[in-house]
């Protein structure tokens, strides 16, 4: 739970950071667009939609464990969920690496030209940086989970109110991790017309 404040605070910061960098490059283009903001936002798209993918997977495994759990079969239960927290590691892997690209954009953002394109690059980014941290309670919750069905394996307490509610709030936290990745794209769609013209 410390780690996961921690984090939180350090992703906090970084998008404080950057954010601040933003503002002040804002209005110092260069005219175009940049060969490392291009490579930064394909590379970051890409690394994005994989979040997404794995996210989603998880949904699946999330209602096998809360069936599991209402059967009384804490073993499986357990066991799934630990492949669930292991997956979660190869998403927050993910994640360091599109704060990498978001970084990268972020850098090469003052050499656009066109406001109204910049702007939405920065909506862009910005919907990158709230599904990182988005990413960081995902990860949060299914620790959560994994503790209360190592409770109930091994008689130390848990319900199964408190596992319908953790596999929820996880639902949940997909369903926003999934938003703002389509919000990022959408704002890098309006980038593409604007630049396009």
């Amino acid at each position: 739970m410390l780690g996961s404040r921690r984090t939180k605070v350090i992703v906090t910061f970084v998008a404080v950071v950057i954010l601040g960098y933003v503002a002040v490059w804002f209005t110092q283009g260069k005219g175009g667009v940049p060969q490392d903001f291009v490579d930064a936002r394909m590379q970051g798209a890409i690394i994005a939609q994989n979040i997404v993918n794995l996210s989603n997977q998880s949904m699946v495994s999330l209602e096998q464990v809360n069936t599991l759990d209402q059967k009384q079969d804490y073993a499986n239960a357990l066991t799934l969920t630990t492949g669930l927290v292991a997956q979660s590691q190869q998403i927050r892997d993910q994640a360091v690496e599109l704060s990498a690209q978001v970084g990268q954009m972020t850098k090469a953002l003052s050499e656009i030209s066109d406001f109204n394109a910049r702007q939405a690059a920065l909506e862009s980014i910005s919907n990158r940086l709230a599904l990182i941290n988005q990413l960081i309670n995902y990860s949060a919750d299914l620790g959560k989970l994994l503790d209360v069905l190592r409770n109930r394996f091994t008689g130390q307490g848990g319900t199964n109110v408190e596992v319908q509610a953790l596999v929820n709030q996880i639902n949940t936290d997909v369903n926003a991790i999934n938003n703002f990745n389509s919000q990022a794209g959408q704002a890098m769609d309006r980038f593409d017309a604007i630049v396009g013209k």
